[in-house]
C-alpha cells in the first residue's frame, strides 16, 4: 500500500512539472510534496524557491540534484526568515533574527556524510537592501547558514500544494 502512495506522489508531481509552474521537492529539508510558484509578494514567513549564485559548494559536495538553474542543479526551497533591515545575530549556537532564535538553525560540525560542515558564510549584521536570509527549520539542511544571504529579486514564492504533511492529516 505504501508503494502506491509514493507512486501517486511521483505521477503527480511529473505531470506538475510537465504543466510548469510546479515544484518538487523530495529532500528532508522541507516537507516532500508538490509546490505551486504564486504570484505574491515576498515575505516574512513565506516558502520561496530560488537558484544559488554560486552553487560550486553545493555541487562539489553533491547536495543538490540536476535542475533548472543556470548552475545545472535543482532550485532550492526554503522560508523567507529575514530581509532588509532586519538583525541577524547568534545565541546559543543559534540563528536570531531581531532578536528571536529562529529554531533548529545551529550549524552543524558534520554533514550528512560525516565530512566537515561548509563554512558558514552568514555574519551578524543588518540585512542589506536587495537581500533575504533563506532558512528551513530542519538542522541538516543546506541553507543561508551555510552559502549567506540571497537576492531577493531570484525568490519565487512558493505555496504547498500537496506534501507529506497534508497526507497525514
Amino acid at each position: 500500500m505504501n508503494i502506491l502512495k509514493y507512486l501517486f506522489v511521483f505521477v503527480i508531481a511529473f505531470f506538475c512539472l510537465l504543466l510548469g509552474g510546479y515544484r518538487v521537492n523530495l529532500t528532508r529539508s522541507m516537507p516532500p510534496g508538490v509546490y505551486h510558484i504564486s504570484r505574491e509578494p515576498v515575505e516574512r514567513g513565506r516558502l520561496a524557491a530560488f537558484c544559488l549564485k554560486d552553487a560550486d559548494t553545493a555541487l562539489a559536495r553533491m547536495y543538490l540534484a540536476e535542475g533548472s538553474c543556470s548552475s545545472g542543479l535543482q532550485p532550492l526551497l526554503k522560508e523567507v526568515v529575514g530581509l532588509p533591515g532586519d538583525v541577524i545575530g547568534f545565541r546559543d549556537g543559534l540563528i536570531t533574527v531581531n532578536g528571536q532564535i529562529i529554531a533548529g538553525t545551529a550549524l552543524l560540525k558534520t554533514d550528512s556524510r560525516g565530512r566537515p560542515a561548509p563554512v558558514s558564510r552568514l555574519t551578524d549584521g543588518i540585512i542589506p537592501p536587495g537581500k533575504a536570509l533563506m532558512l528551513s527549520r530542519y538542522p541538516g539542511s543546506f541553507d543561508s547558514r551555510y552559502f549567506g544571504l540571497v537576492a531577493l529579486e531570484g525568490l519565487s514564492p512558493i505555496r504547498p500544494v500537496f506534501t507529506r504533511n497534508q497526507q497525514e492529516r
